[in-house]
């Protein structure tokens, strides 16, 4: 199994001694020193005014949550363990990168109360499910205990480069759980993989059919050098330049990783769902993709896929019910499924089209010759093709915001998994764990 978080050596000290404890029942402080996305992505401005998660749960299925952190206590339910080592995952047992669930659970809903580390949706509550091991048998147990327990979006910080050893890149056991969340109306979000210039091997789940795959994106506006190249990356966001709380309550200022932008499009999904209840899952992963931010090669790549998220665009724009949710397809065409109505993802689509060719003159043409031979033929058209964009880039947001301008440098990559950032935590120094 592969941990998808990597740890960069963070570039300065920012102390929150700068930064007051908040009481436990204020209102959510605005964000930390280094946490640049909030500015990129006008949180505070253009996204909070409107939701922040309100009524939506997101499962993290990881190495559990430490639900006794001030930043997290309010935010963390009961959950489960699937190793069956029993708990309700509300303790971190990783011993790799000094608390990933918890990290991956910070930038969700962290409320900021004694780090000052702030989650997007911090009023959305946490469903933790300990499963560290990534498989199709426990990585699929565990995503039909979050969809059982009222998830309404599940985050996969967490994958396996086997990928290629399964029909469809997907264990069969977790794909059919992928299914079982499809008809449940869940929403399914992973990270892509961390060894794009290294081996570069399909990662599931993110692989699977089903489940929004993201990589990750640099402070400086390019994908981060690691995140995985691979044809199932749907979308981007923030993964590079990114730090978390870990399990003992520190803040860092740095780190990266997919991971990272698997738990903040986690956390995006969750603030759809806040804001419009009725909105469908497929609807929601649509939303996301045809609203992104164009970054890294022009069109749908490899490392961003279609581009990075745009929270604000995604809350305010609607988009056609046909437009692309490749997604979606991709899962129809296993399951032998065709879905129609809004958030269709097999309705005709300029930019997914396996035949290379489309549009109204081509369905026209078929009717033609249906009309010239008698009829009875039947034709489905799957719109797929991988080099295929979304909405012309005069429809893009016109800030992902756009990243900062000012350079950031990052410290060395590669350091070993489980090391946290070389820098001091936000906070200076150790905090103890709360309640301990």
């Amino acid at each position: 199994m592969r941990r998808l978080l990597r740890a960069a050596a963070a570039t300065a000290a920012v102390g929150l001694a700068l930064a007051p404890v908040v009481p436990a029942d204020a209102a959510v402080p605005g964000p930390g020193p280094n946490q640049w996305w909030f500015a990129s992505w006008s949180i505070q401005k253009e996204v909070w005014p409107v939701t922040k998660g309100k009524g939506v749960t997101v499962a993290i299925v990881d190495t559990g949550v430490n639900a006794q952190l001030p930043d997290l206590k309010p935010a963390v339910v009961p959950g489960g363990d699937v190793t069956g080592k029993g708990g309700d995952g509300r303790e971190d047992f990783d011993t790799h990168d000094n608390g990933h669930g918890t990290g991956m659970a910070s930038l969700i809903a962290s409320q900021g109360t004694r780090t000052g580390f702030v989650g997007i949706a911090p009023e959305a509550k946490i469903l933790p499910i300990t499963s560290p091991s990534v498989n199709g048998p426990y990585t699929g147990k565990a995503i039909r205990f979050a969809v059982d327990h009222g998830a309404k979006v599940v985050n996969l910080s967490q994958g396996s480069g086997g990928a290629d050893a399964y029909p469809n890149q997907c264990p069969p056991e977790l794909l059919e759980a992928i299914k079982y969340a499809a008809e449940k109306d869940v929403v399914l979000v992973a990270s892509a993989g961390n060894d794009g210039n290294v081996d570069n091997k399909p990662n599931y789940p993110g692989s699977c059919p089903g489940v929004l795959a993201v990589g990750a994106l640099a402070r400086d506006g390019k994908p981060w050098a690691s995140t995985q190249r691979q044809s199932y990356v749907t979308v981007g966001a923030p993964g590079a330049d990114v730090g978390w709380i870990n399990k003992a309550g520190h803040a860092y200022d740095s780190g990266a990783g997919t991971s990272q932008a698997s738990a903040l499009t986690a956390g995006a999904a969750a603030l759809l769902r806040s804001h419009d209840p009725k909105m469908t899952a497929r609807q929601v992963v649509q939303r996301l993709t045809n609203t992104a931010k164009d970054f890294g090669a022009p069109g749908k790549d490899d490392q961003l896929g279609y581009g990075v998220i745009s929270i604000p665009r995604a809350l305010k724009q609607s988009v056609p019910a046909n437009a692309p949710n490749p997604v979606y397809e991709r899962l129809d065409k296993v399951a032998g499924t065709t879905k129609t109505g809004g958030g269709s993802s097999t309705a005709p689509s300029a930019s997914k089209d396996d035949s290379g060719s489309g549009g109204l003159l081509l369905i026209g043409g078929i009717v033609v010759v249906v009309i010239l031979v008698g009829g009875g033929i039947f034709l489905l058209l799957r719109r797929r093709s991988s080099s295929s964009a979304p909405p012309p880039a005069s429809s893009m947001p016109q800030n992902f915001g756009a990243p900062q301008q000012s350079p950031y440098q990052t410290g060395p990559q590669g350091q070993p998994y489980g090391q946290p950032p070389a820098g001091p935590p936000f906070g200076g120094g150790p905090n103890p764990p709360p309640g301990r």
